[in-house]
């Protein structure tokens, strides 16, 4: 990170909101910290906007929208074209793109070509060599979905993203984007900071109070499958007397689910984005690891790491096994014991721990 007079910063982060909730918004604040006196621009997709905004209300967000960045990779082409012009127009200081994908690599490539202050990831071609790959209909689809392929960077460490080798090394307490951020990027990640500031939902907020707020954030995963025995679960958590909601109730709106789990004592979350969102407001999480890494999400709490449970993981791609020994999830009865060892492990921590 640049250390000089003022200036006007425009960083990249752009795949998905939780990704930008988790590396992007770290990122930024990494920034204020080591340029205060610089004016900062964010560039995003979709929500993740409004996620910045509401992170940070001082910063100015750029956001394309889905129209904008389209599956069509000749419009997307187009679209990207026009938004470095926009950029180029803004005449930047620096301009640091930490995505990895190939639209947004394309426009740091085009801006590099344009001898903009680009630092960061960029295609290892020109737009030019690009473009007449694409005119000449030898661009190879490989090309453009391999990272591995496509991936060049002025982050000397960036070939450790490739692959799974982070995974045998040692994992930074804050899981995949603090070893991002740090080992791939380069940035000192000690003060590393993702929090957003919501006001908790107050009906939750009411009820916690009295009990315990539990979120059951488990009907999608990365691993594919839905946790089969949510239902079970809730019912005995509720027995307990604990309160419990679903992701669901949420309605899929950002906003909402970051104010219902700023008001919940802990979120049981199969391998997914929503750990994230728990962390930006300090809900602890219990993760169903599955064969999960719980290196990569780095939860409070997590079950021990199984194989792929083979009645509710499988593909259709062999006969339904029926016996319940070949089921390896996590059973709601020792769940239950969990969530009770974790309440009172956190009742002996000294308060602001």
């Amino acid at each position: 990170m640049s250390q000089g007079t003022a200036n006007k910063i425009l960083i990249i982060r752009m795949t998905n909101t939780v990704d930008v909730c988790s590396i992007g918004l770290p990122a930024l604040r990494l920034f204020q910290q080591a340029v205060p006196e610089a004016e900062l621009h964010f560039l995003t997709f979709g929500d993740a906007g409004k996620l910045i905004q509401l992170a940070e209300p001082s910063v100015t967000v750029h956001c394309m929208t889905t129209q904008q960045w389209s599956d069509d990779f000749f419009l997307a082409l187009e679209s990207f074209l026009g938004l470095a012009a926009q950029i180029i127009g803004e005449e930047y200081s620096q301009i640091v793109n930490l995505d990895t994908a190939f639209m947004p690599c394309f426009l740091s490539r085009f801006l590099k070509d344009a001898l903009e202050p680009i630092t960061g990831n960029f295609l290892n071609v020109s737009v030019q060599e690009l473009l007449d790959q694409v005119q000449k209909q030898s661009l190879q689809a490989q090309y453009v979905n391999d990272p591995q392929a496509y991936l060049d960077s002025t982050f000397t460490n960036m070939y450790k993203w490739h692959g799974s080798a982070w995974h045998y090394g040692e994992v930074p307490d804050g899981g995949y984007p603090e070893y991002y951020l740090s080992q791939c990027c380069g940035f000192d990640t000690s003060a590393m900071q993702s929090s957003i500031p919501v006001t908790p939902d107050k009906s939750l907020s009411q009820k916690a109070k009295k009990t315990k707020v539990i979120a059951l954030c488990l009907g999608h995963s990365d691993d594919g499958y839905a946790y089969p025995f949510a239902e079970p679960l809730k019912k005995a958590l509720q027995q307990k007397g604990y309160q419990v909601w679903s992701e669901t109730q949420a309605k899929g709106q950002l906003q909402s689910l970051l104010k219902m789990l700023s008001a919940s004592d802990l979120m049981i979350s199969k391998p997914t984005e929503n750990r994230w969102y728990a962390q930006a407001v300090d809900c602890p999480v219990l993760l169903i690891s599955g064969d999960s890494l719980p290196a990569i999400l780095m939860p409070d709490f997590a079950t021990d790491p199984t194989n792929r449970c083979q009645q509710h993981g499988q593909q259709q791609q062999q006969p339904a096994i029926s016996a319940m020994q070949a089921c390896s999830c996590d059973l709601p009865e020792d769940l239950l014991e969990s969530v009770e060892s974790i309440f009172e492990h956190l009742a002996q921590e000294p308060a602001g721990e």
